[in-house]
C-alpha cells in the first residue's frame, strides 16, 4: 500500500464527477468514493483533497430533466455524512452548459491545482462528439471507470483490462493514458492533461434505467433499495418524482 505522495505536489487536488444526477444513484457514489479513497492514500500532508459532484443545468443530450432544486436536494441527501461534496458551478446556468466551459472556469479559478474530471468509459469513448470534448485534457486530467459490469454481478472482485479499454477512446486521446494514478498528481503543465483508467469495475447503472424502474411501482419497490440511497428514495416518494411516462 502506498505510504507517500509524489515529491512534487500541486497545492490541492480537486476531482469532479459531472452528470445530470436525475436521480443520483449508487453508481455515482461508488465512483466518487473510490476516487476519494485513492487520493487519500496519495495526498501530501496538509494538502487539500476534495471530490465533488457537479450537476449540470441540463445535459446537452437531453430535452428534459428534473428541476435543479430537486436534483440538488437528492444529491445532498445522498452525500450527507460522507466526504463527498457538491459544486453548483453549472446547476443554475441557462442550459445547455458544456463541460469544456466548466473546465476552463475551474482552471482559471484554480490555475495551479490538480484538477480531475471523473467519468465512465461510456462517456469517454464519445468525447469526440462533445463540444470541444477532446480539448478537456488541455485543462484537466481524466479519471475513467468502466461501467459495463451488470449490477447483478457485484460479487465480481477482479479488475478490468485497462489496455483493452483504452482502445475505445478517441485516437487523439490514447497517447495521454498513464498507468498509475500518481501521474495525475504532479504540478499542472498547461495543456498536458493525462488520462488514468481505473482497473476497478463499477456496476452498470444509469439514471435513465433508474427512472424507468421508478415509473413501475412493482419494479421500484424491488430494485430501489439496491440502486438508490434510502433518503433519496424517500425524497422521490415524498415529492412524487418520475411518474410513469414523464420521461418517455
Amino acid at each position: 500500500m502506498p505510504t507517500a505522495a509524489p515529491l512534487l505536489c500541486p497545492p490541492a487536488i480537486r476531482a469532479y464527477l459531472g452528470g445530470s444526477f436525475d436521480p443520483i444513484h449508487q453508481g455515482h457514489l461508488q465512483m466518487a468514493q473510490a476516487v476519494y479513497a485513492t487520493l487519500q492514500r496519495w495526498h501530501a500532508p496538509q494538502q487539500t483533497v476534495s471530490v465533488s459532484l457537479l450537476p449540470n443545468a441540463r445535459s446537452p443530450f437531453k430535452d428534459e430533466s428534473s428541476a435543479p432544486s430537486h436534483r440538488l436536494a437528492m444529491i445532498r441527501q445522498a452525500i450527507m455524512g460522507t466526504t463527498i461534496e457538491v459544486s453548483e458551478l453549472e446547476l443554475w446556468q441557462t442550459p445547455p452548459v458544456y463541460s469544456i466551459d466548466s473546465v476552463r472556469t475551474l482552471r482559471e479559478r484554480y490555475p495551479h491545482d490538480c484538477l480531475i474530471f471523473i467519468m465512465g468509459m461510456d462517456s469517454a469513448r464519445t468525447l469526440d462528439k462533445w463540444r470541444e470534448g477532446l480539448a478537456l485534457v488541455n485543462h484537466v486530467h481524466l479519471w475513467i471507470f468502466d461501467r459495463s459490469l451488470e449490477t447483478t454481478d457485484r460479487a465480481y472482485t477482479g479488475s478490468i483490462d485497462a489496455y483493452e479499454l483504452s482502445k475505445a477512446l478517441p485516437k487523439p486521446l490514447q497517447s495521454r493514458i498513464v498507468p498509475e494514478v500518481t501521474s495525475l498528481l504532479t504540478p499542472w503543465k498547461t495543456g498536458k492533461g493525462m488520462i488514468y483508467i481505473d482497473p476497478r469495475p463499477i456496476p452498470a447503472m444509469s439514471s435513465t434505467r433508474v427512472r424507468e424502474a421508478l415509473s413501475d411501482p412493482d419494479s421500484a419497490s424491488q430494485n430501489a433499495p439496491s440502486i438508490l440511497h434510502r433518503r433519496v428514495y424517500q425524497y422521490i416518494i415524498e415529492h412524487q418524482l418520475y411518474s410513469a411516462g414523464k420521461f418517455r
